[in-house]
């Protein structure tokens, strides 16, 4: 698997129709930056058939929106199927992974704040 990550934010104050801003790789896994702030960020993200995420956990509510495709995630040892349109909330320290069984892409949203009380 290739792992392919722009940091680059979008440009602003620009339109852009965000299923187009990504592109499949073939045997990748493709990320862009949208928004990077301290506070959190926007990335959307495609995956080629059969491409996954390694299990990983974040200390961040993330949201997850398809925007192509199908997608196959698992939070908690509970499986999903998430299709066109569908979103979901990965909880926070909820151990977590993608699986494409066939391309999809997805917009997540990380907002790092509203835990400053949070005592694992």
């Amino acid at each position: 698997m290739k792992n392919h990550n722009d940091n680059m934010e979008l440009e602003k104050s620009k339109p852009h129709i965000i299923v187009e801003i990504i592109q499949y790789m073939p045997n990748a896994v493709v990320s862009k930056t949208i928004i990077k702030k301290a506070t959190g960020n926007i990335t959307v993200s495609s995956f080629d058939t059969e491409e996954e995420l390694a299990e990983k956990t974040s200390p961040y509510d993330t949201y997850i929106q398809i925007i192509d495709g199908t997608a196959e995630l698992t939070i908690k040892k509970t499986n999903y199927k998430l299709k066109l349109g569908e979103g979901i909330i990965i909880p926070a320290h909820a151990p977590h992974h993608f699986n494409a069984k066939q391309q999809f892409k997805m917009i997540s949203t990380v907002i790092k704040s509203g835990y400053e009380d949070f005592n694992p």
